[in-house]
């Protein structure tokens, strides 16, 4: 981060000084008081288990001497040479200080949005932008009103363009995200199943994802998955920006004419305005085409020539529990523990069905916020994983509609097994794994799947 002074703070966040000198220089900021230094800026946030403001001497001690505050909070700090500001919302004034120190840096700003793979997306983005310009992203699941900001405050000179996921689970979020950000050009991977507890339908979903363009104007871009049933409907309205597609039907923008996959990854091809483009990206699922045809898209609306893009995607690198596939002696692991909705365990579930000499294991979570889709959206699945495994092992509550539904579908009840918990997966697993296995672990955040993977990664017959 750049160096602010404090008379910037109190200017983006209409904020009261009141003790110390307006003058004085923030090197960082900083939420958590055990990471607190000199130099710092402390925030305390306040959730639904905790108040930070009852961290503020501990921030305190560990050098910190400029501090944010609720202006319905009291604060007994009796030093000198202290800093203190008065605001009506520290949340809100954290995006209010992203805001402004976002606005010291005039480069191209991407946002990405959708009910699955948007992180991928992302990533895939990144990567393509990498090829040419020194592109920031956000880390991790960095990418609510909290993390957002976080990753704007890692900006600096070096950077020429900036691709940021927006998360969400209701309305009014992207909003608020897209508002700090103002991207020049805004990506929706899809519209599915995720957050629907919250947001009512899909419709309603398609409504909090377009929030993206709240600010958009002649010379912004919005990139949409052409084929998606409820993106395609914006296709034909009148919109005061620029819209552009991508899929395999031919009447996007970017469309795909054919793939191949191999254990490197894929090969497609696309016809690019018009002309044909051969590409490779090192991943696997159909889905990953979609993810690699925005991010194409993007590179072309920030003048990225074919070879740069190309040399971008084969740069590409997944993140970690994102179909991060791992091997050990004994075992292959599909590793797509990071989250979970229809969508996304059906890109998986393809994944797992493309190894074809081996026997296929699905260990699949609940599916959460799926309201009053829970029981169905979990059936879907039970469809899609009677053809892709050969056991089935879910584990959770609603997650036994997997199952269920693939006994309905014909699938062998032998090699159906249904758990309350991840310990218990474990204990089966000891006595059933055999060499060289192909297990997928996917689930919702919630489920904590990961501790599943990590046995199987040190697990050795």
């Amino acid at each position: 981060m750049n160096p602010i002074k404090i008379r910037e703070i109190l200017n983006c966040t209409n904020g009261k000084l009141i003790k110390g000198n307006s003058e004085d220089l923030i090197l960082n900021i900083c939420t958590d008081s055990r990471k607190a230094n000199d130099g710092d800026l402390f925030i305390p946030l306040i959730g639904e288990n905790f108040d930070g403001h009852n961290f503020i001497l501990s921030a305190y001690e560990k050098g910190t001497k400029s501090f944010l505050k609720n202006e319905d909070q009291d604060i007994n700090l009796n030093f000198n040479n202290i800093n203190i500001i008065e605001v009506k919302d520290t949340i809100k004034a954290l995006g209010d200080i992203a805001k402004y120190y976002k606005s010291k840096f005039p480069i191209n700003y991407v946002g990405v949005t959708g009910s699955t793979g948007k992180t991928t997306t992302k990533d895939i983005i990144h990567s393509v932008l990498s090829s040419k310009y020194n592109t920031l992203k956000n880390e991790g699941n960095f990418n609510n009103h909290i993390g957002l900001p976080f990753t704007i405050f890692n900006l600096n000179n070096k950077y020429e363009c900036a691709v940021l996921e927006m998360g969400m689970s209701s309305f009014g979020e992207i909003e608020y995200l897209t508002n700090i950000v103002e991207p020049k050009i805004g990506v929706i991977s899809n519209v599915g199943l995720s957050h629907i507890e919250n947001l009512g339908s899909q419709e309603g979903i398609l409504k909090a994802k377009l929030e993206i363009t709240a600010n958009f104007k002649g010379n912004n871009v919005l990139i949409i998955n052409g084929d998606d049933e409820y993106l395609k409907r914006i296709k034909n309205k009148n919109l005061n920006y620029k819209l552009k597609s991508f899929g395999f039907e031919k009447n996007n923008d970017l469309y795909c004419i054919g793939y191949k996959m191999d254990k490197k990854g894929i090969y497609f091809n696309c016809i690019v305005y018009g002309k044909k483009e051969e590409f490779f990206i090192p991943a696997r699922g159909k889905h990953n085409i979609y993810n690699a045809m925005a991010a194409i898209l993007v590179g072309i609306e920030l003048d990225l020539n074919m070879d740069e893009i190309k040399n971008g995607l084969l740069s590409f690198k997944p993140s970690k529990m994102r179909l991060d596939i791992l091997k050990n002696e004994s075992l292959t692991i599909i590793n797509d523990a990071y989250n979970a909705s229809p969508d996304s365990m059906k890109a998986a579930l393809e994944i797992l069905g493309e190894y074809k000499d081996n026997r296929k294991i699905a260990i699949l979570g609940d599916m959460l916020e799926m309201g009053d889709y829970a029981e169905s959206g979990h059936r879907i699945v039970g469809k899609l994983a009677k053809d892709k495994s050969n056991i089935i092992i879910t584990v959770g509550k609603n997650s036994q509609y997997i199952g269920t539904q693939a006994l309905y579908e014909g699938f062998n009840k032998e090699n159906v097994i249904h758990f309350r918990s991840n310990l218990e997966v474990m204990d089966y697993l000891k006595k059933m794994l055999k060499q060289n296995d192909v297990i997928l672990v996917k689930g919702s955040r919630g489920m904590k799947m990961e501790e599943i993977v990590k046995f199987l990664n040190d697990y050795t017959i």
